[in-house]
């Protein structure tokens, strides 16, 4: 059964940087497609960042294209999401996801969440 674990969260100054990691174990997951959502206090959970095709393709939220990066190791058994020039707007619960599918549609594993806050 596929299990995700989240790890990296924090406070941070506006401007800092934070790198979340989610550990992925207990399924073949070289095809699954995953991904990064968060949940403001108030707000929708919208994703974040997607990564698929075994690593080779991935997507963005507008508001994190160009400081938010999502990569896969090379084992594919730990998916980061590297962000940088971090706002205050950025505060959130930050959740893992993963679609074993492959197809970034049916995101039927989650993580327990991490928190990043990001002071000004």
């Amino acid at each position: 059964q596929l299990q995700l674990v989240e790890s990296g969260g924090g406070s941070v100054q506006a401007g800092g940087s934070l790198r979340l990691s989610c550990a992925a174990s207990g399924y073949d997951h070289h095809n699954m497609c995953a991904g990064w959502f968060r949940q403001a206090p108030g707000k929708e959970r919208e994703r974040v960042a997607t990564i698929y095709a075994g690593g080779k393709l991935t997507s963005y939220v507008d508001s994190v294209r160009g400081r938010f990066t999502i990569s896969l190791d090379n084992e594919k058994t730990t998916v980061y999401l590297q962000m940088d020039s971090l706002k205050s707007e950025d505060t959130a619960m930050y959740y893992c996801a993963a679609d074993p599918g492959g197809f970034c549609i049916d995101y039927k594993v989650w993580g327990q969440g991490t928190q990043v806050t990001v002071t000004s």
